[in-house]
């Protein structure tokens, strides 16, 4: 039996690690972006401000004590509870602060969610209102949550400057997030009107390829092909080296990816290369 390297497993260590703590970064600076909003507030007295400032920390507290031991990521969530708990996170920031934010509810009939899926779609919403906040640009920000069956669909808009990119350091954490469930982030920027973020977060994880045996019972010609596409070669490259037509290794490329469950040819490449019988 295989163990993983010793150094790809403290390289992956570390960035879980990393991880956890941008999370949980974002998770206190919600906290108090929130107990200072009713303090910045006009439209509240001191004593007022005062109450409802002791008020969100008390509840963070609550929260804080009853999600300490992570337990939370193990369970379902139902798809309206978990956006109700994302919108009381926000709560605050809405109620005192000086950014719209507008809510649009998941259907009450969508599939629960994972508790990490959950837990991780409420930490992209908040890292996305605070990125807006800090900006310090927009005046309003949408959160959207829908559920096709088989992913979380996640769509965030503001109207601030419009000039936010995939690889902004500011996407970081939502980065992450979406990686560490293999999900996808599309980000769309126009100038002068905003920026739309469209997310899907699948809620069964992507099965791991069997290694042993997907990969060790090939036909030669299937692992002639995965050996050349492992090398690099292109399509036609492989069909001259082969002496067989393009339409064939489309063929085979296609099966490959089908039987191990890897979703393009670098996953597939990736997984030729880790398999014992590759060495």
């Amino acid at each position: 039996m295989e163990t993983e390297p010793p150094v790809r497993s403290t390289r992956a260590r570390l960035s879980e690690q990393a991880r956890a703590l941008a999370e949980q970064s974002d998770a206190h600076a919600v906290v108090l972006e929130s107990i200072l909003a009713p303090l910045r507030s006009t439209r509240l007295d001191d004593r007022a401000a005062r109450q409802a400032a002791l008020d969100v920390a008390a509840a963070a507290l609550v929260d804080l004590r009853t999600t300490a031991d992570g337990r939370q990521q193990d369970r379902l969530e139902p798809v309206v509870g978990a956006f109700e708990r994302l919108k009381r996170d926000l709560r605050p920031l809405v109620r005192f602060g000086q950014l719209d934010v507008q809510f649009v509810e998941p259907p009450s009939n969508g599939r629960a969610l994972p508790g990490d899926v959950a837990h991780s779609a409420r930490a992209i919403a908040r890292s996305a209102v605070l990125g807006v906040v800090d900006a310090a640009e927009a005046r309003r920000v949408r959160i959207q949550w829908d559920c096709d069956g088989l992913n979380l669909l996640i769509a965030i808009r503001d109207d601030g400057s419009g000039e936010t990119h995939a690889h902004d350091d500011s996407l970081r954490p939502i980065v992450e997030h979406v990686a560490a469930l293999d999900g996808r982030l599309e980000v769309a920027s126009t100038p002068g009107w905003g920026t739309d973020l469209a997310i899907t977060i699948p809620l069964d994880p992507v099965p791991p390829a069997m290694l042993g045996d997907e990969l060790t019972d090939l036909t030669a010609r299937e692992r002639d092909v995965l050996q050349c596409l492992a090398a690099g070669s292109r399509n036609d490259e492989i069909a001259r080296e082969l002496r067989i037509s393009a339409h064939t290794v489309k063929f085979h490329i296609s099966k490959l990816l089908k039987r191990t469950g890897a979703r393009n040819r670098a996953e597939l490449a990736a997984l030729y290369g880790a398999a014992p019988t590759s060495r």
